[in-house]
């Protein structure tokens, strides 16, 4: 969108505007009101003012300390345009920042540090270091220290790249230019020399330097428009404002000074408290007077302020940290079965230093002549007789423990890491690239922020989602009205586009809005009807405060027709957009604001109106008002709100018939998806006026509950208000959004939708989401008090297991579904009670009961439940949970769940900077669940048990070989081929495999989605799985070790001939054993599984083929015979024949359901395909673990 600039900027225009108009629409006659009015005097004073902003931010209070009462202990002083005054007493930070985490002299250190946190990595220092003593040294010593050193360098070369692309980006923004105050001249600065308390001058679309308390601006009202796309993602342009006080101050002439007391840092973006002083007046600043770093200036020529927060203490700096660390569930259990392998190794070193002690007893006559073991030295000329390579019985038993432990140390697999990770990189590869998950109205991808969780996208069971913007595109339209207790829902409906839509004159040139309305003809006839009517003017109110009761910015664009313009209304809240959007479709247009008046076009006569005050909405009141100063001198107070506030504090001895067709009129919006705010006004006395304004400039003022006082000057004001109507805009559901929740549900995953709606609007999008149906049994759950939430729990159990037992079934089929509503005072009581034993019974009760619903819905819910929801089912159940939303307020939901993903909405990008997963349309959850979660869970699982038995077998074959050899830990396979087999030998079919194969394809995986439990009941990987896995190893090492030294029992072979037999075929053995697991083949799997056994053989050959290396020539010898080659084939055929039928039994009488389906897909059956049914297996069992 080309924003040019706003109306106020345009010359052209302002030109036309009247100040005043022959009439105005806003001499309301509320019965609510008083008759007098203020005197002309005072409007004349206070007209001129600047926009009061009110509660602004104290809903976040509780959010961030940021909102905490600035006390003089925890006050930041800065002095105005004195930035060494500043510093020199308080040190603060400079505006340079470092992203990076190393330097030159720290990377070595601190990276090996950093990577030493995996306790399999010490393992393996520890066997290197052991490797270098003499007395332990069983390979070379370079050999033993190759395979972790492999690994920490891959480790460190992708870590210093990556460091280095962000020294980078910090040195292009360090040396960033800024105008910078010096010596009463600007002054072009880099940003890394800007200071707080420097006076810093920003001109159209310049990014901020550093955090900046407006001065003044271009403006001659002081407002300013800034984008935070880079700070928030929000594309919408957002007011700031300076203070009145300072907008005519030149700072190159008058000398700008002041201090200003302001609270420390603080994350909260939203939040901003201090006070200042100029000319001996002290002024309270908020948050609509800060501007933050990383925010671009637009629609405004320049702007002047002073620096308040610097380099790594601004705000954006303060957020810079991504989300917390999460790891996988595969991970976590991964390490359970190394524990297990580590106890197996130590028991294989216990029994070989057993065996070996009971070997050096029945042969201790022998020891002196005995070529490995010889105690005595009689080389000696004299005679001497000296003693050495033995150190007696009991030495020797620990010297053989540990080399025994170095011997077998490739039974904890180091390459499997560094496998893990690279698999997992290219997976996320194929989730981003994936066009099925590419939203083309964002033109963005699929985001994968965490690379460490992919395979938990495959045993997800929980869903909890938010509403707004998740399931609904969260972009408003208008759609219906209750005025003045009558309903202009149900007449005829007619588009703009139809009626060539509102529009106003200015200078030649034609001002419409950008988005078109959908209006009711009967109520667009009463609008235009003016004050003629009774009913005219309860209209024209009602559609007066939607214009003027907002924050909306209203911005001019060009269209290709140089005579016409579009007025675009920029704003926060989509459903202000929506309301302000509809009230220009009526008449009443928005064509002007500024930090002190709004200009609103009322049916072709353009009004000003004087800004007097604005208390903005918080999560406390849950409403916002604005007072306006009207041309015929009357001030009115328009507020706007959720109908559970807004009624409370109605006047109800005016017309209680009106307040009851009101509050059915939102019944009914709500029943239809909805969503509702209710509008009141009223007009305020002289004296009302006087006291409003006098409270409020003291409580703004305020250095102690500050934002208490405005929330208190705010409520007092708002009351007593006369009744105008209320409001149903829809939120369309995105689109395939019911598909996508039938899906999950028949995947087995549960979704629980938490939204801040009311209850009927979320019950009536749970029916138009497929997320509630008909034939569902209903529980809701509003209860006032903790004795009712108890006693309604209780009931609730009863009437769900009743259900269940009434089916007269085991297993769920037959059994009536059951959806729970509940609403956010009750989670109050469960999850915020004080006492101990009652959160727990509370707690309890509602897992059980919600566990045994297909459905819940919780309504009225503040983002901390929404975060205490998610806890309490990771709390109480060992399932996987997913969280998804698009909002700042789902950023704990998301944070506290498993996996989190964010939606790349309209309400900016929080939840996808605190996300792992970040994506365009809730639809794609299902591809990314279904089929990419499926696949990366089998691939990853399988991986890893391939890599313990592909380490587990080559174990094995050495330890059978030093039972042979007097247990002297003597080897026969090189050390440079025990090096080469987890690095080059047998790692790469595995990583290729693990990326590429597939079990099922997608449109299998999608047509079938109960297909998707095969991750709930962790088939890939379990307990049964790893063990199983054991015995084959086993089996498979006696095949191989057994068979050549059977064939060779007495000839004449050396050792490192029939080592590198062993060697090429443990490689051949286990990357067969690998390709008889492959699904679909392809060039790559080809290449990498029978290319990793000829690098096999090129390896052997050439290590053999050196000539100063002790096995010199030895696979030229062995392999010219043809037993060798006959060896190699008995050993492939004994090993696996076992493991081929076993896998053929099982598969053939006990097949699963992805095996069902696979056959499906091979043998395309033609009925089936027709049908488009499989019979799978009912599966009620509990998840192995």
């Amino acid at each position: 969108m080309d924003s040019r600039s706003g109306i106020e900027n345009s010359p052209d225009i302002e030109s036309n505007f009247n100040t005043s108009s022959r009439r105005s629409v806003s001499s309301i006659h509320l019965k609510a009101s008083h008759e007098n009015s203020i005197r002309e005097s005072s409007l004349s004073h206070s007209g001129s003012k600047p926009v009061r902003y009110g509660s602004r931010g104290a809903d976040l209070e509780a959010f961030s300390v940021s909102q905490k009462e600035i006390n003089e202990d925890d006050a930041r002083l800065v002095y105005v345009n004195d930035p060494v005054k500043t510093n020199e007493n308080f040190e603060y930070a400079g505006n340079s920042i470092q992203t990076g985490k190393y330097s030159v002299f720290t990377f070595l250190p601190k990276n090996l540090f950093e990577q030493f946190h995996r306790v399999a990595y010490i393992y393996f220092l520890v066997i290197a270091v052991l490797n270098q003593l003499p007395q332990l040294a069983v390979f070379g010593r370079g050999a033993s220290i190759l395979p972790l050193a492999f690994v920490l360098l891959v480790t460190a070369i992708k870590d210093a790249y990556e460091d280095y692309r962000r020294h980078r980006s910090d040195r292009i923004e360090n040396n960033r230019l800024a105008w910078v105050l010096v010596n009463d001249q600007f002054q072009q600065k880099k940003w890394k020399e800007i200071q707080v308390g420097d006076i810093v001058k920003v001109h159209a679309n310049e990014t901020l330097p550093c955090d900046i308390v407006l001065l003044s601006t271009s403006d001659p009202t002081g407002v300013a428009y800034v984008q935070t796309i880079n700070l928030d993602g929000e594309s919408n342009l957002k007011t700031r404002y300076a203070k009145q006080e300072t907008l005519l101050k030149v700072p190159e002439k008058d000398g700008i000074s002041g201090l200003i007391k302001c609270e420390k840092p603080s994350r909260n973006i939203y939040g901003f408290q201090a006070n200042t002083e100029v000319d001996g007046k002290r002024l309270s600043l908020g948050p609509s007077n800060i501007v933050l770093r990383g925010c671009e200036l637009k629609n405004t020529s320049w702007a002047l302020g002073v620096a308040v927060y610097a380099g790594r203490e601004t705000k954006v700096m303060l957020n810079s940290s991504g989300a917390p660390s999460k790891r996988s569930w595969l991970e976590i259990r991964m390490n359970a079965e190394i524990i297990k392998l580590s106890i197996f190794l130590i028991a294989l070193c216990a029994i070989v230093s057993v065996l070996a002690a009971i070997w050096l007893k029945h042969h201790n006559d022998e020891l002196d002549y005995m070529p490995f073991y010889r105690r005595k030295d009689f080389s000696d000329a004299d005679g001497k007789v000296d003693n050495y390579n033995y150190y007696g019985w009991g030495v020797e038993i620990v010297l053989t423990f540990l080399m025994s432990v170095i011997v077998f140390q490739i039974m904890i697999p180091i390459s499997l890491y560094i496998s893990m990770e690279l698999v997992r990189a290219g997976q996320a590869y194929f989730m981003i690239q994936d066009t099925e998950m590419f939203d083309e109205a964002s033109h963005s991808r699929f985001q994968c922020r965490a690379l460490n969780i992919n395979e938990d996208l495959g045993q997800i069971k929980y869903v909890f989602s938010d509403k707004t913007g998740t399931l609904t595109e969260n972009k408003m339209e208008f759609q219906c009205a209750s005025i003045w207790g009558v309903d202009y829902s149900g007449g005829k409906a007619s588009s703009q586009n139809e009626l060539g839509g509102y529009s106003v004159k200015v200078d030649g040139k034609v001002l419409s809005p950008k988005m078109k309305v959908k209006v009711d003809l009967d109520l667009l006839r009463l609008a235009r009807s003016g004050q003629n009517t009774e009913e005219g003017k309860h209209v024209q109110n009602f559609f007066l405060a939607l214009a003027a009761c907002n924050t909306i910015v209203p911005l001019v664009i060009d269209t290709s027709d140089p005579n016409v313009k579009l007025i675009d209304y920029q704003g926060e809240s989509p459903d202000e957009q929506a309301l302000v959007y509809a009230a220009a479709a009526y008449g009443f247009m928005l064509i002007e604001r500024t930090s002190g008046h709004i200009v609103i076009d009322v049916q072709g006569e353009r009004q000003r109106f004087s800004v007097l005050g604005l208390h903005e909405f918080d999560s406390d009141r849950k409403r916002m008002s604005v007072i306006l100063g009207c041309p015929d001198k009357n001030v009115i107070l328009f507020v706007k709100g959720a109908d559970t506030t807004m009624f409370s504090v109605t006047n109800k001895t005016l017309n209680m018939n009106i307040i009851r067709a009101t509050e059915e009129h939102l019944h009914a919006y709500s029943s239809l998806g909805l969503r509702t705010l209710v509008v009141g006004a009223r007009e305020l006395s002289a004296s009302e006026f006087e006291q409003w304004q006098s409270s409020f400039e003291a409580a703004s003022t305020a250095i102690i509950g500050r934002a208490a006082s405005l929330r208190k000057v705010a409520s007092n004001v708002e009351n007593n208000l006369c009744l105008l109507g209320a409001s149903g805009i829809e939120d369309k559901l995105q689109k395939g959004v019911p598909e996508a929740i039938e899906s999950l549900r028949t995947a087995g995953i549960k979704v629980w939708v938490l939204t801040g709606d009311k209850q009927e609007t979320a019950i009536s999008i749970g029916y138009s989401s497929k997320l509630l149906t008909s034939e569902m049994k209903q529980i809701i759950i509003n209860s006032n008090s903790k004795e009712s939430c108890r006693k309604k729990l209780d009931e609730s159990l009863v009437t769900v297991s009743g259900l269940s037992h009434g089916s007269g079934v085991s297993s769920g089929a037959g059994v009536r579904p059951v959806a729970l509503i509940i609403d956010g005072t009750s989670l109050v009581y469960i999850l915020d009670s004080e006492l101990e034993e009652q959160i727990n019974y509370l707690e309890l009760q509602l897992f059980q009961l919600a566990k045994k619903c297909s459905v819940v819905l919780c309504c009225r819910v503040a983002p901390l439940q929404k975060a205490g929801i998610v806890a309490l089912v990771k709390s109480r159940s060992p399932d996987m949970t997913l969280a998804i939303g698009d909002g700042a307020n789902d950023v704990s939901m998301i944070q506290m769940a498993d996996v989190g993903v964010g939606i790349s909405g309209q309400e900016g990008r929080q939840a996808v900077m605190a996300s792992d997963f970040a994506m365009g349309q809730f639809r794609f959850l299902v591809p990314l669940l279904l089929v990419h979660g499926h696949w990366n869970y089998q691939r990853m699982g399988y991986m890893i048990l391939y890599n313990f038995y592909r380490n587990a077998v080559f174990v094995l074959i050495l330890f059978w070989y030093v039972l042979y050899t007097c247990f002297t830990l003597t080897t026969a396979i090189n050390e440079w081929s025990s090096v080469l087999y987890s690095v080059i030998y047998t790692s790469l079919p595995t990583i290729v495999l693990a990326i590429l194969d597939k079990d099922l394809s997608r449109r299998t995986l999608l047509k079938y989605p109960q297909l998707y439990g095969a991750g709930h009941r962790q088939e890939c990987y379990n307990s049964k799985l790893f063990w199983l896995t054991m015995m084959d190893t086993f089996w498979q090492s006696v095949a191989v070790f057994f068979i050549p030294l059977l064939a060779y029992w007495k000839s004449t072979i050396d050792v490192s001939s029939i080592g590198d037999l062993w060697t090429l075929a443990i490689v051949i053995l286990v990357n067969t054993h690998l390709a008889m697991d492959v699904i679909r083949w392809n060039w790559v799997i080809h290449a990498a599984i029978w290319g990793s056994i000829f690098a096999t053989f090129i390896c052997v050959i050439v290590i053999d083929a050196i000539p100063s290396l002790r096995y010199y020539w030895a696979i030229f010898h062995v392999a010219g015979t043809g037993i060798f080659w006959l060896c190699l084939l008995l050993i492939i055929i004994a090993a696996l024949v076992p493991r081929l039928v076993v896998k053929f039994l099982y598969q053939y009488y006990n097949p699963s359901d992805v095996q069902i389906a696979r056959e499906f897909e091979k043998f395309r059956i033609p009925r089936e395909s027709e049908a488009g049914q499989i019979e799978m297996n009912p599966r009620d069992d509990p998840p192995l673990r």
